[in-house]
């Protein structure tokens, strides 16, 4: 849905705009509004000015999706979901690990949301339809669990599950309108990715900070309550969404494109310089298990661990959120032009380096020092979100050198997605480590050796880094009738059906 990734996401989308002929069709035009831009300084005259420009509905729609829903609800819903399966379902950490992967299933398949707001309108509208779908699943899924006082797991794993789905479907279909507009108003394509990041940012920021207070005051079940007004917004962005009708929808000739970009995908698959690197992503990903139920119950243990509240949890994920914010800016200013191998192999080190730090809270080694259990996690939480968040950024633009002209956004979905199995991956290999370590609720006497294995295998990747090309991100990396296209009719055509699938990036 989600987060990083604002700056290099605009990034990507202005190349492919540029690599499709989007952009210089009118400069005079373009040229004006970027003067208009330019003495439009206020915040309140920039809101203003994409509202006239793209319509209200549309800026509406971006602040509810990224900042309230995905931003602000996203970070809510992690501390929730946490305590819910801890103190609610009075799972084991093992299974509540894996639970948290099954619930990011709907994001694996992210591209078949974006094709199917694109092949499959509904009473003549592609957008609205599946707002107001992705806003009735959160809503009837949140009061769901909030009103049902002894919810069998299983429906509460539905439930969640398909409240994890709204937030995809609604995170895709807005970023189809992002893209289309982008396509529409090209000089403003870079302001509604800066309107998607702060929207985002902000809302991620402000919704730790006041997760756990929530959640301390009224439950868990009682946060998933609340939690629907979110989705309720949504819907509301289906019903006054600005769209065009298209009544008599070509069904027959999009699913020949359909086809078209099927086969395209296929053949760069295929291709040596595409699977290697997408081999090493899956591998890097699944290999750096998922251990986060495991040290949460050790978080809140009052006989082993520190017994933090719930508000310093919300707190401590919050100054996660500012370690992530600084490694895109680190990225951004310092790092964006190095060789994409040497800057995996340091920023994987440092991941299983920076692991460390959890085995020495966990030993208790830093009151040894004289260091506070709270002080030590925040900052390990901030450091290790911003290492994560340097090997996240390379990976990106390496995805997107990957892609094929004429299907760059649905090439680049399907590289998310596998980025997203290998997450999966690792969240059930980490379930399985503490189920076979036997940390339990309140047995966490084997933990450092699952924090020890976890950092040693987060160095594995380290080992196939001859699968990443060495190259720099200014480099071509695909072979030329692949990046033009065998057959360039068949490229436009199919980007006649890609341009609003542009933007289906995963927001983590």
């Amino acid at each position: 849905m989600g987060t990083p990734v604002a700056s290099q996401a605009s990034e990507d989308k202005e190349s492919v705009e540029e690599t499709i002929g989007l952009t210089g069709d009118a400069p005079k035009e373009k040229e004006a509004i970027e003067v208009e831009q330019r003495c439009r300084w206020s915040p309140f005259s920039w809101f203003r000015m994409l509202a006239d420009e793209m319509h209200w509905s549309f800026v509406f729609g971006v602040v509810t999706v990224y900042g309230i829903n995905q931003g602000l609800g996203g970070a809510i819903w992690r501390v929730a979901s946490d305590y819910y399966w801890k103190d609610v379902q009075k799972v084991q950490p093992s299974a509540s690990q894996v639970y948290q992967g099954i619930t990011s299933l709907p994001w694996i398949v992210k591209p078949l949301w974006g094709l199917l707001t694109d092949v499959l309108p509904m009473a003549g509208y592609r957008r609205r339809p599946y707002l107001i779908l992705a806003g009735l699943l959160g809503v009837i899924s949140m009061l769901m669990l909030s009103l049902h006082q002894k919810l069998h797991v299983v429906f509460a794993l539905l439930a969640m599950t398909a409240g994890s789905a709204g937030v995809a479907i609604a995170d895709v279909t807005i970023d189809a309108c992002v893209a289309q507009n982008s396509k529409n108003h090209p000089a403003l394509a870079a302001d509604m990715q800066s309107l998607c990041g702060l929207s985002s940012s902000s809302g991620r920021l402000l919704g730790f900070s006041i997760s756990g207070l929530l959640v301390h005051a009224i439950g868990s079940q009682g946060v998933f309550g609340l939690m629907g007004i979110p989705f309720a917004l949504v819907f509301s962005v289906g019903i006054v969404l600005k769209e065009t009708h298209t009544p008599n929808f070509p069904y027959k000739q999009v699913y020949q494109k359909f086809l078209q970009a099927s086969q395209t995908m296929w053949t760069t698959l295929r291709c040596p310089d595409v699977w290697r690197p997408c081999l090493y992503m899956y591998m890097s990903f699944s290999l750096s298990l998922n251990i986060h139920e495991g040290m949460f119950y050790w978080y809140t243990d009052s006989t082993s661990g520190p017994s933090f509240s719930q508000g310093a949890i919300g707190f401590i994920f919050a100054a996660g959120s500012v370690g992530s914010l600084l490694g895109v800016l680190l990225y951004q200013n310092v790092l964006k032009d190095h060789p994409f191998r040497g800057l995996l192999f340091w920023s994987q080190l440092l991941s299983s380096l920076s692991g460390m730090m959890d085995l020495i809270l966990v030993l208790r080694l830093n009151q040894k020092f004289g260091m506070p259990d709270y002080f030590f996690v925040v900052i390990d939480e901030c450091v290790s979100q911003m290492v994560g968040r340097l090997k996240w950024m390379p990976l990106l633009v390496l995805s997107s050198k990957l892609c094929p002209q004429g299907i760059e956004g649905t090439f680049f979905a399907l590289l998310m997605s596998m980025d997203n199995a290998g997450l999966l991956t690792s969240s059930w290999g980490g379930g399985l480590l503490l189920h076979m370590l036997k940390v339990t609720r309140v047995e966490f006497g084997n933990l450092w050796a699952a924090i020890l294995i976890r950092n040693i295998m987060r160095a594995l990747p380290l080992a196939l880094l001859f699968l990443v090309p060495n190259a720099d991100p200014n480099s071509t990396i695909l072979p030329a009738d692949i990046l033009t296209g065998n057959d360039n009719t068949e490229a436009n055509d199919a980007a006649a059906i890609d341009i609003e699938l542009v933007s289906l990036v995963n927001k983590r």
